[in-house]
Protein backbone atom coordinates (compact mmCIF):
# COMPACT_ATOMS: atom_id res chain seq x y z
CA UNK A 1 0.00 0.00 0.00
CA UNK A 2 1.17 3.37 -0.83
CA UNK A 3 0.21 7.05 -0.56
CA UNK A 4 0.03 8.46 -4.58
CA UNK A 5 -1.74 11.43 -3.04
CA UNK A 6 -0.53 14.57 -1.43
CA UNK A 7 -1.82 14.00 2.26
CA UNK A 8 -4.31 15.84 3.41
CA UNK A 9 -2.56 17.53 6.96
CA UNK A 10 0.03 19.19 4.12
CA UNK A 11 -2.14 20.85 2.06
CA UNK A 12 -5.64 19.93 1.43
CA UNK A 13 -6.84 21.64 -1.43
CA UNK A 14 -3.50 19.94 -3.60
CA UNK A 15 -4.77 16.58 -1.48
CA UNK A 16 -8.83 17.28 -3.06
CA UNK A 17 -7.46 18.53 -6.58
CA UNK A 18 -5.23 15.11 -6.76
CA UNK A 19 -8.25 13.22 -5.88
CA UNK A 20 -10.69 14.17 -8.46
CA UNK A 21 -8.14 13.45 -11.45
CA UNK A 22 -6.28 10.26 -9.65
CA UNK A 23 -9.43 8.88 -9.00
CA UNK A 24 -10.91 9.73 -12.43
CA UNK A 25 -13.62 11.59 -11.40
CA UNK A 26 -13.16 14.75 -13.42
CA UNK A 27 -11.03 16.95 -15.36
CA UNK A 28 -10.43 20.37 -16.60
CA UNK A 29 -11.88 21.29 -19.93
CA UNK A 30 -10.42 23.52 -22.63
CA UNK A 31 -13.35 25.87 -22.07
CA UNK A 32 -12.07 28.25 -18.94
CA UNK A 33 -13.63 27.22 -15.74
CA UNK A 34 -15.67 23.95 -17.12
CA UNK A 35 -14.69 20.62 -16.34
CA UNK A 36 -15.55 17.32 -17.92
CA UNK A 37 -17.04 15.16 -15.70
CA UNK A 38 -15.63 11.17 -16.85
CA UNK A 39 -17.72 7.76 -16.63
CA UNK A 40 -16.64 6.96 -13.33
CA UNK A 41 -17.62 10.09 -11.60
CA UNK A 42 -20.76 10.50 -13.48
CA UNK A 43 -21.77 7.21 -12.72
CA UNK A 44 -21.49 8.18 -9.07
CA UNK A 45 -23.45 11.20 -10.14
CA UNK A 46 -26.25 9.19 -11.47
CA UNK A 47 -26.69 7.49 -8.26
CA UNK A 48 -27.13 10.81 -6.49
CA UNK A 49 -29.73 11.65 -9.11
CA UNK A 50 -31.37 8.48 -9.25
CA UNK A 51 -31.84 8.36 -5.63
CA UNK A 52 -33.46 12.45 -5.59
CA UNK A 53 -35.58 11.73 -8.52
CA UNK A 54 -37.10 8.87 -6.82
CA UNK A 55 -37.92 10.97 -3.49
CA UNK A 56 -39.19 13.82 -5.25
CA UNK A 57 -41.90 11.90 -7.58
CA UNK A 58 -42.67 9.95 -3.53
CA UNK A 59 -43.30 13.60 -2.82
CA UNK A 60 -45.70 14.29 -5.89
CA UNK A 61 -43.36 16.04 -7.99
CA UNK A 62 -42.81 16.12 -12.02
CA UNK A 63 -40.05 16.21 -14.49
CA UNK A 64 -40.13 18.81 -17.30
CA UNK A 65 -36.95 20.75 -18.83
CA UNK A 66 -37.26 24.58 -19.78
CA UNK A 67 -34.83 26.40 -22.12
CA UNK A 68 -31.05 26.79 -21.37
CA UNK A 69 -31.95 30.88 -22.54
CA UNK A 70 -33.37 33.40 -21.01
CA UNK A 71 -34.58 36.60 -22.69
CA UNK A 72 -32.70 39.53 -20.70
CA UNK A 73 -36.04 41.81 -20.27
CA UNK A 74 -37.54 38.31 -18.19
CA UNK A 75 -34.31 38.31 -16.74
CA UNK A 76 -34.50 41.93 -15.47
CA UNK A 77 -38.59 41.41 -14.45
CA UNK A 78 -37.71 40.00 -10.80
CA UNK A 79 -35.63 42.90 -9.78
CA UNK A 80 -33.99 41.19 -6.99
CA UNK A 81 -33.34 37.98 -8.45
CA UNK A 82 -31.61 39.78 -11.44
CA UNK A 83 -29.21 41.92 -9.71
CA UNK A 84 -28.16 38.85 -7.32
CA UNK A 85 -27.03 36.85 -10.89
CA UNK A 86 -25.82 39.87 -12.61
CA UNK A 87 -22.31 39.79 -12.08
CA UNK A 88 -22.12 35.91 -13.16
CA UNK A 89 -24.09 35.85 -15.93
CA UNK A 90 -22.86 34.74 -19.65
CA UNK A 91 -24.78 36.67 -22.10
CA UNK A 92 -25.55 35.62 -26.08
CA UNK A 93 -25.29 38.60 -28.82
CA UNK A 94 -25.33 37.52 -31.86
CA UNK A 95 -26.28 34.04 -33.62
CA UNK A 96 -23.81 33.66 -37.10
CA UNK A 97 -20.12 33.82 -37.47
CA UNK A 98 -18.38 35.00 -40.21
CA UNK A 99 -14.93 34.51 -42.11
CA UNK A 100 -12.64 37.19 -41.29
CA UNK A 101 -11.32 39.27 -44.70
CA UNK A 102 -8.41 40.41 -42.17
CA UNK A 103 -7.44 37.32 -40.58
CA UNK A 104 -7.52 34.41 -43.48
CA UNK A 105 -8.71 31.08 -42.04
CA UNK A 106 -10.28 33.04 -38.98
CA UNK A 107 -13.86 33.67 -37.86
CA UNK A 108 -16.04 36.38 -36.05
CA UNK A 109 -19.03 37.86 -35.28
CA UNK A 110 -21.14 38.88 -38.13
CA UNK A 111 -21.90 42.30 -36.82
CA UNK A 112 -25.28 42.50 -39.09
CA UNK A 113 -26.32 39.25 -36.81
CA UNK A 114 -26.95 40.63 -33.52
CA UNK A 115 -30.22 39.56 -31.35
CA UNK A 116 -33.22 41.86 -31.67
CA UNK A 117 -32.81 41.13 -27.82
CA UNK A 118 -30.22 39.38 -25.59
CA UNK A 119 -30.47 36.20 -24.14
CA UNK A 120 -28.88 35.20 -20.76
CA UNK A 121 -27.96 31.83 -20.44
CA UNK A 122 -29.40 30.34 -17.41
CA UNK A 123 -27.70 30.69 -14.04
CA UNK A 124 -31.22 29.73 -12.84
CA UNK A 125 -34.21 29.55 -14.32
CA UNK A 126 -36.94 31.16 -12.01
CA UNK A 127 -37.56 33.74 -15.10
CA UNK A 128 -38.23 31.04 -17.69
CA UNK A 129 -40.13 29.39 -15.67
CA UNK A 130 -42.22 31.47 -13.93
CA UNK A 131 -42.91 33.22 -17.63
CA UNK A 132 -44.49 29.54 -18.55
CA UNK A 133 -46.85 29.12 -15.61
CA UNK A 134 -48.56 31.87 -16.10
CA UNK A 135 -49.83 30.07 -19.31
CA UNK A 136 -49.81 26.75 -16.80
CA UNK A 137 -52.35 28.33 -14.01
CA UNK A 138 -55.59 29.99 -14.21
CA UNK A 139 -57.66 28.38 -11.02
CA UNK A 140 -56.93 26.63 -7.64
CA UNK A 141 -57.44 23.44 -9.56
CA UNK A 142 -53.94 23.53 -10.79
CA UNK A 143 -52.44 24.09 -7.60
CA UNK A 144 -50.19 22.58 -6.49
CA UNK A 145 -47.90 22.81 -9.28
CA UNK A 146 -44.70 20.66 -8.56
CA UNK A 147 -42.24 20.52 -11.50
CA UNK A 148 -38.82 19.63 -11.62
CA UNK A 149 -36.03 20.20 -13.90
CA UNK A 150 -32.57 18.39 -13.80
CA UNK A 151 -30.14 20.62 -15.92
CA UNK A 152 -26.86 22.32 -16.58
CA UNK A 153 -26.62 25.84 -15.68
CA UNK A 154 -23.92 28.62 -16.25
CA UNK A 155 -22.28 31.09 -13.60
CA UNK A 156 -19.19 32.85 -14.86
CA UNK A 157 -17.11 32.03 -11.75
CA UNK A 158 -13.78 33.56 -11.80
CA UNK A 159 -11.87 31.35 -9.64
CA UNK A 160 -12.62 27.39 -9.97
CA UNK A 161 -12.01 24.17 -8.27
CA UNK A 162 -13.77 20.90 -9.85
CA UNK A 163 -17.47 20.07 -8.39
CA UNK A 164 -17.31 22.56 -5.66
CA UNK A 165 -17.00 25.59 -8.04
CA UNK A 166 -17.15 25.31 -12.32
CA UNK A 167 -18.26 28.10 -14.99
CA UNK A 168 -21.30 25.59 -15.64
CA UNK A 169 -22.37 22.85 -13.62
CA UNK A 170 -25.17 20.09 -13.34
CA UNK A 171 -27.64 20.26 -10.81
CA UNK A 172 -31.73 20.16 -10.47
CA UNK A 173 -33.99 22.76 -9.03
CA UNK A 174 -37.51 22.52 -8.19
CA UNK A 175 -40.27 25.08 -8.89
CA UNK A 176 -43.56 25.45 -7.40
CA UNK A 177 -46.72 27.07 -7.06
CA UNK A 178 -49.12 26.94 -4.04
CA UNK A 179 -52.74 28.39 -3.43
CA UNK A 180 -51.58 29.54 0.20
CA UNK A 181 -48.76 30.93 1.92
CA UNK A 182 -48.93 28.14 4.78
CA UNK A 183 -48.52 25.42 2.06
CA UNK A 184 -46.24 27.21 0.34
CA UNK A 185 -43.60 27.37 3.37
CA UNK A 186 -44.69 23.29 4.05
CA UNK A 187 -43.40 22.41 0.65
CA UNK A 188 -40.46 24.34 1.47
CA UNK A 189 -39.48 22.71 4.76
CA UNK A 190 -40.50 19.17 2.98
CA UNK A 191 -37.89 19.74 0.44
CA UNK A 192 -35.00 20.60 3.02
CA UNK A 193 -36.00 17.56 5.15
CA UNK A 194 -35.54 15.61 1.37
CA UNK A 195 -32.20 17.02 0.65
CA UNK A 196 -31.32 15.79 4.81
CA UNK A 197 -32.70 13.08 4.32
CA UNK A 198 -30.79 12.09 1.10
CA UNK A 199 -27.42 13.75 2.39
CA UNK A 200 -27.61 11.58 5.52
CA UNK A 201 -28.68 8.36 4.86
CA UNK A 202 -27.88 7.86 1.45
CA UNK A 203 -24.34 10.21 1.20
CA UNK A 204 -23.53 9.34 4.93
CA UNK A 205 -23.25 12.82 5.31
CA UNK A 206 -24.34 14.67 8.46
CA UNK A 207 -25.97 17.91 8.36
CA UNK A 208 -27.37 21.16 10.31
CA UNK A 209 -30.80 21.96 8.94
CA UNK A 210 -31.31 26.23 9.51
CA UNK A 211 -32.34 29.37 8.19
CA UNK A 212 -30.01 31.69 5.90
CA UNK A 213 -29.50 35.64 7.41
CA UNK A 214 -30.75 37.96 5.25
CA UNK A 215 -27.87 38.78 3.20
CA UNK A 216 -27.43 35.06 3.11
CA UNK A 217 -30.75 34.52 0.93
CA UNK A 218 -31.58 33.36 -2.46
CA UNK A 219 -32.11 36.96 -4.41
CA UNK A 220 -35.75 37.08 -4.18
CA UNK A 221 -36.82 35.02 -1.76
CA UNK A 222 -38.31 35.44 1.41
CA UNK A 223 -36.68 32.79 3.19
CA UNK A 224 -33.79 30.34 2.79
CA UNK A 225 -33.73 27.07 4.50
CA UNK A 226 -30.24 25.15 3.77
CA UNK A 227 -28.62 21.96 4.92
CA UNK A 228 -25.02 22.83 5.75
CA UNK A 229 -22.13 19.76 6.05
CA UNK A 230 -18.53 20.28 7.64
CA UNK A 231 -15.64 19.24 5.58
CA UNK A 232 -12.75 17.56 7.20
CA UNK A 233 -10.06 20.66 7.38
CA UNK A 234 -12.53 22.37 9.37
CA UNK A 235 -14.61 24.60 6.56
CA UNK A 236 -18.04 24.39 5.83
CA UNK A 237 -19.95 23.78 2.59
CA UNK A 238 -23.76 24.44 1.91
CA UNK A 239 -24.65 20.87 0.42
CA UNK A 240 -28.44 22.36 -0.17
CA UNK A 241 -30.95 25.01 -0.33
CA UNK A 242 -34.85 25.26 -0.45
CA UNK A 243 -36.41 28.91 -1.02
CA UNK A 244 -39.65 30.15 -0.20
CA UNK A 245 -40.50 33.05 -2.51
CA UNK A 246 -43.79 34.85 -1.35
CA UNK A 247 -45.58 36.19 -4.45
CA UNK A 248 -42.60 37.93 -5.46
CA UNK A 249 -41.94 35.67 -8.81
CA UNK A 250 -45.86 35.13 -8.97
CA UNK A 251 -46.48 39.40 -9.09
CA UNK A 252 -43.01 39.55 -10.90
CA UNK A 253 -44.80 37.61 -13.79
CA UNK A 254 -48.48 38.34 -13.01
CA UNK A 255 -49.27 34.29 -12.37
CA UNK A 256 -53.00 34.79 -10.84
CA UNK A 257 -55.74 32.24 -10.42
CA UNK A 258 -59.18 32.27 -9.57
CA UNK A 259 -59.53 31.28 -5.70
CA UNK A 260 -61.93 29.23 -4.45
CA UNK A 261 -64.08 32.15 -3.85
CA UNK A 262 -63.55 33.33 -8.05
CA UNK A 263 -61.37 36.21 -7.01
CA UNK A 264 -58.27 36.47 -8.13
CA UNK A 265 -55.40 35.94 -6.29
CA UNK A 266 -51.11 35.86 -6.65
CA UNK A 267 -49.99 31.80 -6.26
CA UNK A 268 -46.91 31.39 -3.51
CA UNK A 269 -44.28 30.09 -4.54
CA UNK A 270 -40.78 28.13 -3.38
CA UNK A 271 -37.55 26.54 -5.66
CA UNK A 272 -34.96 24.20 -4.30
CA UNK A 273 -31.96 22.86 -5.95
CA UNK A 274 -28.38 20.61 -5.31
CA UNK A 275 -25.92 20.27 -7.41
CA UNK A 276 -22.82 18.28 -8.66
CA UNK A 277 -20.82 20.40 -5.55
CA UNK A 278 -22.45 17.30 -3.86
CA UNK A 279 -19.97 15.39 -5.50
CA UNK A 280 -17.36 17.71 -4.03
CA UNK A 281 -18.73 17.40 -0.44
CA UNK A 282 -18.80 13.79 -0.69
CA UNK A 283 -15.18 13.38 -1.39
CA UNK A 284 -13.89 15.70 1.39
CA UNK A 285 -16.14 14.46 4.14
CA UNK A 286 -15.27 10.85 3.89
CA UNK A 287 -12.03 10.46 2.00
CA UNK A 288 -8.77 9.76 2.85
CA UNK A 289 -4.58 10.34 2.13
CA UNK A 290 -4.96 6.63 0.43
CA UNK A 291 -7.49 7.96 -2.36
CA UNK A 292 -11.75 7.99 -2.42
CA UNK A 293 -14.03 6.32 0.55
CA UNK A 294 -17.46 5.92 -0.97
CA UNK A 295 -19.88 4.89 1.35
CA UNK A 296 -21.79 1.10 -0.39
CA UNK A 297 -24.86 3.51 -2.11
CA UNK A 298 -22.82 5.35 -3.74
CA UNK A 299 -20.29 3.23 -5.18
CA UNK A 300 -20.61 2.20 -8.73
CA UNK A 301 -19.61 -1.16 -7.53
CA UNK A 302 -19.74 -2.05 -4.44
CA UNK A 303 -17.80 -5.04 -4.47
CA UNK A 304 -14.76 -5.69 -6.99
CA UNK A 305 -13.40 -9.06 -7.27
CA UNK A 306 -9.73 -9.58 -8.30
CA UNK A 307 -8.52 -13.20 -8.84
CA UNK A 308 -4.94 -14.02 -8.17
CA UNK A 309 -3.61 -16.81 -10.77
CA UNK A 310 -0.39 -18.35 -12.83
CA UNK A 311 -1.67 -20.54 -14.93
CA UNK A 312 -5.00 -20.31 -17.29
CA UNK A 313 -6.42 -23.45 -15.63
CA UNK A 314 -5.92 -21.20 -12.19
CA UNK A 315 -8.43 -18.25 -13.71
CA UNK A 316 -11.05 -20.47 -15.04
CA UNK A 317 -11.23 -22.36 -11.84
CA UNK A 318 -11.00 -19.05 -10.77
CA UNK A 319 -13.91 -17.78 -13.04
CA UNK A 320 -16.20 -20.39 -12.11
CA UNK A 321 -16.45 -19.36 -8.26
CA UNK A 322 -16.08 -15.80 -8.68
CA UNK A 323 -18.99 -15.85 -11.25
CA UNK A 324 -20.80 -17.55 -8.64
CA UNK A 325 -20.50 -15.18 -5.88
CA UNK A 326 -21.12 -12.15 -8.66
CA UNK A 327 -25.05 -14.44 -8.91
CA UNK A 328 -25.44 -14.59 -5.75
CA UNK A 329 -24.47 -10.96 -5.05
CA UNK A 330 -26.56 -9.42 -7.63
CA UNK A 331 -29.94 -11.66 -6.01
CA UNK A 332 -29.39 -8.75 -3.24
CA UNK A 333 -28.90 -6.20 -5.37
CA UNK A 334 -25.16 -5.34 -4.75
CA UNK A 335 -23.09 -4.33 -7.48
CA UNK A 336 -20.12 -6.18 -8.54
CA UNK A 337 -17.34 -6.18 -11.19
CA UNK A 338 -15.26 -8.50 -11.69
CA UNK A 339 -11.82 -7.72 -12.69
CA UNK A 340 -9.92 -9.97 -14.54
CA UNK A 341 -8.09 -7.36 -17.00
CA UNK A 342 -5.17 -9.34 -18.89
CA UNK A 343 -3.26 -6.22 -18.76
CA UNK A 344 -2.67 -5.31 -14.90
CA UNK A 345 -1.46 -7.26 -12.15
CA UNK A 346 -3.20 -7.81 -8.66
CA UNK A 347 -1.25 -5.37 -7.18
CA UNK A 348 -1.99 -2.01 -9.67
CA UNK A 349 -5.73 -3.51 -9.98
CA UNK A 350 -5.85 -3.56 -5.96
CA UNK A 351 -4.50 0.17 -5.62
CA UNK A 352 -6.86 1.49 -8.53
CA UNK A 353 -9.95 0.05 -6.44
CA UNK A 354 -8.70 1.52 -3.10
CA UNK A 355 -7.64 4.97 -4.95
CA UNK A 356 -11.36 4.78 -6.27
CA UNK A 357 -13.04 4.02 -3.37
CA UNK A 358 -14.72 0.68 -3.87
CA UNK A 359 -16.09 -0.30 -0.31
CA UNK A 360 -15.35 -4.09 -0.41
CA UNK A 361 -12.80 -6.14 -2.22
CA UNK A 362 -12.59 -9.55 -2.70
CA UNK A 363 -9.35 -11.58 -3.68
CA UNK A 364 -9.42 -15.43 -4.67
CA UNK A 365 -6.15 -17.34 -5.63
CA UNK A 366 -5.57 -21.02 -6.16
CA UNK A 367 -4.71 -21.11 -2.26
CA UNK A 368 -8.27 -19.82 -1.19
CA UNK A 369 -10.05 -22.18 -3.75
CA UNK A 370 -8.14 -25.06 -2.32
CA UNK A 371 -9.55 -23.70 1.27
CA UNK A 372 -12.47 -22.39 0.41
CA UNK A 373 -12.05 -19.28 1.45
CA UNK A 374 -11.37 -15.65 0.15
CA UNK A 375 -10.17 -12.38 1.26
CA UNK A 376 -12.12 -9.81 1.91
CA UNK A 377 -10.69 -6.45 2.42
CA UNK A 378 -12.64 -3.11 3.73
CA UNK A 379 -11.74 0.11 2.13
CA UNK A 380 -12.91 2.50 4.87
CA UNK A 381 -10.69 0.84 7.74
CA UNK A 382 -7.99 -0.84 5.37
CA UNK A 383 -8.61 -3.76 6.93
CA UNK A 384 -8.92 -7.78 5.96
CA UNK A 385 -10.15 -10.83 6.79
CA UNK A 386 -10.49 -14.49 5.52
CA UNK A 387 -14.34 -15.27 4.81
CA UNK A 388 -15.41 -18.77 4.07
CA UNK A 389 -16.94 -19.32 0.27
CA UNK A 390 -20.61 -20.68 2.42
CA UNK A 391 -20.51 -16.95 4.38
CA UNK A 392 -19.16 -14.87 2.20
CA UNK A 393 -22.73 -13.30 0.71
CA UNK A 394 -24.04 -12.82 3.83
CA UNK A 395 -21.11 -11.42 5.10
CA UNK A 396 -20.98 -8.98 2.09
CA UNK A 397 -24.46 -8.00 2.64
CA UNK A 398 -23.89 -7.38 6.29
CA UNK A 399 -20.57 -5.28 5.38
CA UNK A 400 -22.04 -3.06 3.45
CA UNK A 401 -24.71 -2.03 5.66
CA UNK A 402 -21.88 -1.65 8.55
CA UNK A 403 -19.58 0.40 6.27
CA UNK A 404 -22.64 3.00 5.73
CA UNK A 405 -23.00 3.26 9.24
CA UNK A 406 -19.30 3.57 10.19
CA UNK A 407 -18.79 6.21 7.89
CA UNK A 408 -21.73 8.36 8.72
CA UNK A 409 -20.74 7.84 12.44
CA UNK A 410 -17.17 8.91 12.05
CA UNK A 411 -18.31 12.05 10.24
CA UNK A 412 -20.83 12.74 12.68
CA UNK A 413 -18.55 12.40 15.68
CA UNK A 414 -15.65 14.53 13.85
CA UNK A 415 -18.87 17.14 12.95
CA UNK A 416 -19.87 17.51 16.53
CA UNK A 417 -16.34 17.46 18.05
CA UNK A 418 -15.90 20.61 15.52
CA UNK A 419 -19.04 22.68 17.04
CA UNK A 420 -17.39 24.83 19.42
CA UNK A 421 -19.60 27.42 21.72
CA UNK A 422 -17.63 30.74 22.01
CA UNK A 423 -19.01 34.75 24.49
CA UNK A 424 -16.32 36.61 23.21
CA UNK A 425 -14.59 38.14 19.98
CA UNK A 426 -11.16 36.93 21.38
CA UNK A 427 -12.57 33.10 21.74
CA UNK A 428 -13.89 33.39 18.26
CA UNK A 429 -10.88 34.41 16.56
CA UNK A 430 -8.90 31.95 18.41
CA UNK A 431 -10.71 28.74 17.00
CA UNK A 432 -10.89 29.98 13.77
CA UNK A 433 -7.14 30.02 13.88
CA UNK A 434 -6.46 27.06 15.85
CA UNK A 435 -9.02 24.32 15.45
CA UNK A 436 -11.76 25.47 12.30
CA UNK A 437 -15.35 24.35 12.28
CA UNK A 438 -18.52 25.33 13.12
CA UNK A 439 -18.52 28.13 15.73
CA UNK A 440 -21.82 28.50 17.81
CA UNK A 441 -21.72 32.06 19.17
CA UNK A 442 -24.37 34.89 20.03
CA UNK A 443 -25.52 37.72 17.04
CA UNK A 444 -27.08 40.81 17.34
CA UNK A 445 -29.57 39.74 14.18
CA UNK A 446 -27.71 42.88 11.99
CA UNK A 447 -26.42 42.98 8.71
CA UNK A 448 -23.99 45.40 10.02
CA UNK A 449 -22.30 42.93 12.59
CA UNK A 450 -22.75 40.12 10.12
CA UNK A 451 -20.83 41.92 7.68
CA UNK A 452 -18.28 42.95 10.07
CA UNK A 453 -16.82 39.62 11.59
CA UNK A 454 -17.12 38.06 7.36
CA UNK A 455 -14.64 40.98 7.23
CA UNK A 456 -12.35 40.75 10.33
CA UNK A 457 -12.18 37.04 9.75
CA UNK A 458 -13.94 35.46 6.79
CA UNK A 459 -16.42 33.45 8.67
CA UNK A 460 -19.66 34.01 7.47
CA UNK A 461 -22.82 32.79 9.65
CA UNK A 462 -23.77 29.63 8.15
CA UNK A 463 -26.85 29.26 9.03
CA UNK A 464 -29.67 29.98 12.04
CA UNK A 465 -30.06 25.77 12.83
CA UNK A 466 -33.65 25.44 12.90
CA UNK A 467 -33.53 23.00 16.41
CA UNK A 468 -31.67 25.86 18.31
CA UNK A 469 -33.18 26.74 21.60
CA UNK A 470 -33.40 30.48 22.38
CA UNK A 471 -31.15 31.81 24.81
CA UNK A 472 -30.63 35.30 25.92
CA UNK A 473 -27.27 36.35 25.84
CA UNK A 474 -24.79 39.10 24.05
CA UNK A 475 -23.28 39.40 20.59
CA UNK A 476 -20.31 38.16 20.53
CA UNK A 477 -19.13 41.28 18.06
CA UNK A 478 -21.05 44.11 19.51
CA UNK A 479 -22.05 43.40 22.69
CA UNK A 480 -25.66 44.02 21.91
CA UNK A 481 -28.72 41.88 23.23
CA UNK A 482 -29.34 38.38 21.45
CA UNK A 483 -31.95 35.40 21.75
CA UNK A 484 -30.07 32.79 20.22
CA UNK A 485 -26.82 31.44 19.12
CA UNK A 486 -25.98 30.59 15.35
CA UNK A 487 -23.56 29.11 13.38
CA UNK A 488 -20.13 30.58 11.88
CA UNK A 489 -17.59 29.35 9.90
CA UNK A 490 -15.28 29.45 6.96
CA UNK A 491 -16.48 27.84 3.87
CA UNK A 492 -16.50 27.09 0.34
Amino acid sequence: MSKKLTSRATDYSKWYNELVVKADLAENSAVRGCMVIKPYGYAIWEKMQGELDRMFKETGHQNAYFPLFVPKSLFEAEEKNAEGFAKECAVVTHYRLQNDPENKGKLRVDPEARLEEELVVRPTSEAIIWNTFRGWIQSYRDLPLLINQWANVVRWEMRTRLFLRTAEFLWQEGHTAHETREEALAEAELMNNVYAAFVEKFMAIPVIQGLKTESERFAGADETYCIEALMQDGKALQAGTSHFLGQNFAKAFDVKFANKEGKQDYVWATSWGVSTRLMGALIMTHSDDYGLVLPPSLAPNQVVIVPIYKSEEDLAAITEVAESIISDLRVKNITVKYDNRTTQRPGAKFAQHELQGVPLRIAIGPKDLANGTVELARRDTLTKEIVGLHDITDKVDGLLHEIQDTLFNKALKFRNEHITEVDTFEAFKEVLEVKTGFISAHWDGTTETEDKIKELTKATIRCIPLNAKLEEGVCVYSGKPSKQRVLFAKAY
